[in-house]
């Protein structure tokens, strides 16, 4: 089991095959990507890492935040998270994960905010039909209806699908093909809509419904920090190719 990695949607855009046949993509970009801790197993219970992505202001941070990229000796990043890895998967505290630790090809799954709708009907919501145009029906044409039964059970069972606020709801979106990568530009196009907005942020993973490329890095793709010391065993994958003098 590999990291994920923190995106932020560009957008949408498309691209095009050998064939012609044009694809729409959407464009996830990875911004200062690094590695700023480690969750073992015997410290913490499981095994995980702390990764960090984009930039803010230190004068934004709370005495506890500086504590934590000062111990990583990072830049302050906009957004964390924690991705559970298997031990050999590991990655060195300062590494940057680039956009080729995803192959074309390969599946994904990306968890995102979907976009708020605010209060909205049963029929925009729910795809309800509505009621009758006529045959007694006034004003209420776009009402749900009946929300429960007669005396017994006399209420409103839970998960009543009614009206109410509609999106802003953490969605994941499954099985995604990566159609292609940008390592110097470190972008990441993914085929299809992933939730949230332009300029929201997304956790990308590796598709736990289908099985990882064998060309795909481990323990991933990464650029070390500068006067780190060389691994104890022999990288493999994109890391390898990075250390080549």
């Amino acid at each position: 089991m590999r990291s994920g990695v923190i995106a932020q949607k560009v957008g949408m855009t498309r691209i095009f095959t050998e064939a012609g046949e044009h694809v729409p993509v959407t464009v996830l970009r990875l911004e200062n990507l690094q590695v700023l801790a480690h969750r073992t197993a015997e410290k913490n219970g499981y095994t995980a890492i702390q990764v960090g992505g984009g930039t803010r202001k230190p004068s934004r941070l709370t005495k506890s935040e500086r504590g934590t990229f000062a111990k990583a000796e990072v830049e302050p990043k906009r957004k964390l998270a924690e991705f559970r890895v298997s031990p050999e998967n590991l990655i060195e505290i300062g590494a940057e994960i680039t956009a080729d630790h995803f192959v074309p090809g390969q599946f994904v799954d990306v968890t995102g905010t979907t976009q708020g709708k605010g209060f909205q009907g049963a029929m925009k919501r729910w795809n309800f039909g509505g009621l009758r145009a006529t045959h007694g029906v006034s004003v209420t044409h776009r009402s749900h209806g009946s929300t429960g039964q007669r005396q017994d059970p006399g209420k409103v069972f839970k998960g009543k699908k009614m009206a109410g606020s509609m999106g802003n709801m953490r969605v994941t979106t499954l099985n995604l093909e990566v159609a292609d990568t940008d390592k110097d530009r470190g972008l990441v196009l993914v085929r299809g809509a992933v939730p949230g907005t332009k300029g929201g942020w997304v956790l990308v993973r590796d598709a736990v419904k289908r099985a990882l490329p064998k060309e795909a890095p481990k323990p991933g793709s990464f650029r070390k920090r500068e006067g780190s010391a060389a691994a104890p065993s022999e990288p493999t994958g994109a890391a390898q190719a990075e250390q080549k003098p």
